[in-house]
């Protein structure tokens, strides 16, 4: 099933052409098995995941078991564009639902896509191809399932790339802005804290408190921050690419771990600022 040539009429490229438009040349291309039309159907709901959006006659179906069988006494089945949908766990040819058309009504319809079930040769592969182009010139690339495969693992690995530089990119700004934020502060309260140190205030207790002021909320916003980009890349990931967030791995956790460190490192170079600026010279009167 994975050498089966897919072109997919898509929605946002306007309706999809009638089954005579398919070529008639396509079938003789030498390793080709079969054509596929598969029609668009009129009741297709996206938002119910009961509802498939294409149609296929099961008299064609039966030219190739390998993707499906109709159940008995059915004309026309539910499908995918792609005849396969999701990933199945058993290679058993599943028994597609039966949609309530005729044969003849469900020929009238649009196609939604044409599947050219292949002998998995690139010859034929390519020929296939080369013919649904000259078809269909304005609209995608025709593709198997393993090019759509290649092509999705890809644009994860994009994004992936992408968000690592997202990532680096806001730590070295976070970091910069923490430490300018930090020494900002302790230069505003240089005389509060010269006080405090003529009182007999240790040093110590002033670094703590400076230490813990800047970690805290450093930890907080990092936990919230945290939550809310798992509920971001789940809510892309669901509407953009049907994909389910899964846990992320060992390395996301030292990221963002080696992070945190690096934040409350940058906080602890800041500290020894505070003996230089909180000296007896500093809370003397002008």
């Amino acid at each position: 099933m994975s050498s089966a040539l897919t072109q997919t009429f898509w929605s946002e490229e306007g309706e999809g052409p009638p089954a005579s438009a398919i070529p008639p040349g396509l079938a003789s291309v030498p390793g080709v098995q079969s054509v596929h039309p598969i029609y668009a159907n009129p009741k297709h709901e996206p938002s119910d995941p009961n509802w498939y959006p294409g149609m296929i006659v099961c008299a064609d179906l039966v030219r190739t078991p390998e993707f499906g069988r109709c159940p008995d006494g059915v004309e026309v089945a539910a499908t995918w564009p792609n005849l396969m949908g999701p990933r199945r766990d058993s290679d058993e040819a599943p028994v597609l639902p039966a949609a309530p058309m005729a044969a003849a009504a469900a020929r009238q319809q649009p196609l939604l896509s044409v599947i050219v079930a292949t002998d998995g040769s690139s010859a034929a592969i390519d020929q296939a191809r080369t013919v649904l182009e000259a078809a269909f010139p304005d609209r995608r690339f025709p593709a198997t399932v393993s090019e759509f495969e290649s092509d999705f693992r890809q644009t994860l690995v994009q994004w992936q790339r992408l968000a690592d530089v997202v990532i680096i990119g806001s730590l070295a700004i976070a970091g910069c802005s923490l430490a300018v934020s930090v020494a900002g502060g302790l230069t505003e309260r240089k005389r509060p804290f010269s006080m405090l140190r003529l009182t007999g205030v240790p040093l110590g207790l002033l670094r703590r408190v400076v230490a813990l002021e800047s970690a805290v909320p450093l930890l907080f916003v990092a936990v919230l921050a945290i939550g809310m980009g798992f509920v971001a890349a789940q809510l892309f990931l669901t509407s953009q690419m049907d994909y389910t967030l899964h846990a992320p791995g060992a390395a996301y956790y030292v990221a963002v771990a080696a992070g945190l460190i690096a934040s409350l490192a940058i906080i602890a170079s800041t500290l020894p600022l505070l003996r230089r600026i909180t000296g007896p010279e500093t809370a003397r009167n002008e």
